[in-house]
């Protein structure tokens, strides 16, 4: 990487609060490679903190639950308080990082997740955990836009692609270390702490995110910046609670009659604020909307979205399946989930040291991998019944894993690549905010496509039908995110590097 890639956004000094000042990009220094790989550290490790704290909690539940004396819906708030605020957030977040720094917005984001982490740590009843979770979501959504818009603006050709490869592979491996690490710490119960250990130990590595981010993280911002659309930031969050609220509650109520009406809402909200951003247009609008009219990133984002639907989907009922349709114990199951994740963190690699070349042909070969491996799984299940062995799938497993492996880091290089930097965080924060939305959405999808057909038993021959089922729509859904991978471009501008 040339030591130029740390120049190319304007850096600044002392910005006043509505109009920061550029001044000169500050003079080379002899060691800037490796200040950009120490940075790139730096942003990956805050993705990681996310990604863990999203699933850490799953294994230490029962712990939590025991020691605190939560209740079942508290023990649902304690991983919604902290996804929801992420979803409402991420949009917002993207865009006060372009007006007024994304390192220094990253950093306010870090330090706020790492103190609420503490709080965390120190909770002793569940209310006050679940409200230390929520601010948890709070820091999360201010910091995590800033990670994919500075490697945006601070990585060029070759090392970009291989940047947004390693992207892909920290989010490949943070899938198997949370509920892992997650029960080794509440296993282990260092110093009597029990389940505590799994925020805590956020402390240190949220401290020295601080420390190095602020020595080795290159500022950058828009040239001209107007004050935050406030009206507009409500609005999305609105639009955001408003469809996201019934969808993760609806199942569990019965589908009442609420929850349509706040899914109508929601949609009327969503409405109400496009008509807003239209008219913020060239007035430091929330969201640009000429970012759609560029086809790879419009596509890439619906892509992005379809990638959490059919995640969110498929690993949801696979769990149940492993451990209702084969009998497997939750520690066995959880070494299928392992299995996945070497095979993701295979296909992550892949894309990292291919460094772009093949750009769309990438992730749309990996779809049409796991769209085969999905489909081998499925014939596996039927002609195995109940004695499958996870011997026996470990292959098209691990294919799955692998071809998902090719899609996360390229699809994001290649969607964001023609973004302005000056949009760079708004860009981000709505890519963030698809695959967020694709996940919930996936997950209610369950209530249709899974227990529809299961009726909440936990029979054996019911439950590997249902799943069959499952991986048909997850086969459609890999289907069309490849189609839509069509909209991404075919060459990149650094193949002949």
């Amino acid at each position: 990487m040339s030591s130029s890639a740390l120049g190319n956004e304007p850096q600044h000094t002392t910005p006043t609060p509505t109009h920061p000042t550029p001044t000169h990009p500050a003079p080379r220094r002899p060691h800037m490679a490796l200040a950009a790989w120490i940075a790139l550290l730096v942003l990956l490790t805050a993705e990681l903190m996310n990604m863990l704290d999203q699933s850490v909690v799953l294994t230490a539940l029962p712990a939590i639950q025991e020691s605190t004396g939560a209740g079942p819906v508290a023990v649902q708030w304690l991983t919604t308080a902290y996804s929801l605020p992420v979803a409402v957030g991420l949009i917002t977040g993207g865009r006060l990082g372009d007006l007024y720094g994304r390192r220094r917005i990253l950093l306010i984001g870090t330090l706020v997740f790492t103190a609420a982490s503490l709080l965390c740590g120190l909770a002793t009843g569940p209310g006050t955990l679940i409200g230390a979770r929520l601010l948890q979501g709070v820091g999360v959504a201010v910091m995590i836009p800033q990670v994919l818009a500075t490697m945006h603006v601070t990585f060029e050709g070759q090392s970009r692609s291989k940047a947004f490869g390693l992207y892909g592979a920290v989010m490949a491996l943070a899938n198997v270390l949370g509920p892992v690490l997650g029960g080794v710490l509440t296993q282990a119960d260092l110093f009597g702490l029990s389940w505590r250990p799994i925020f805590l130990v956020n402390v240190p590595v949220g401290l020295a995110v601080l420390l190095l981010g602020r020595r080795f993280v290159p500022e950058s911002t828009v040239r001209t910046a107007d004050r935050l659309d406030v009206a507009g930031m409500l609005l999305s969050g609105l639009a955001v609670v408003l469809v996201l609220f019934p969808l993760t509650e609806g199942h569990a109520q019965g589908w009442a009659l609420w929850c349509f009406v706040m899914l109508a809402a929601g949609v009327l909200v969503a409405g109400v604020f496009l008509g807003h951003q239209r008219r913020r247009q060239g007035r430091a609008p929330l969201v640009t909307l000429s970012l759609f009219r560029v086809r790879q990133f419009s596509g890439g984002m619906a892509a992005d979205l379809l990638h959490g639907l059919l995640c969110g989907l498929f690993f949801m009922t696979w769990t149940l399946y492993l451990q209702h349709g084969l009998g497997m114990s939750p520690l066995h199951a959880a070494l299928a989930f392992v299995l996945l994740s070497v095979g993701e963190l295979g296909g992550a690699t892949v894309a990292a040291k291919t460094a772009g070349r093949f750009a769309r042909r990438l992730p749309q070969a990996g779809a049409l991998v796991a769209t085969a491996a999905m489909g081998t799984y499925g014939l596996q299940i039927g002609s195995h019944q109940a004695d499958l062995t996870l011997g026996a799938m470990a292959a098209p497993v691990v294919l799955i894993g692998f071809g998902l492996g090719m899609v996360s880091g390229p699809l994001a290089d290649l969607s964001l690549a023609r973004v302005p930097h000056e949009d760079a965080g708004s860009a981000s924060g709505l890519f963030n905010t698809a695959i967020h939305l694709g996940i919930v959405l996936g997950t209610a999808l369950t209530a249709v496509v899974f227990f529809a057909l299961t009726g909440g038993s936990s029979d054996g021959a019911v439950n590997r039908d249902a799943f069959v089922t499952v991986l048909w729509w997850v086969g459609g859904l890999l289907a069309l995110m490849w189609a839509l991978m069509f909209c991404l471009p075919r060459h990149t501008d650094h193949q002949a590097d």
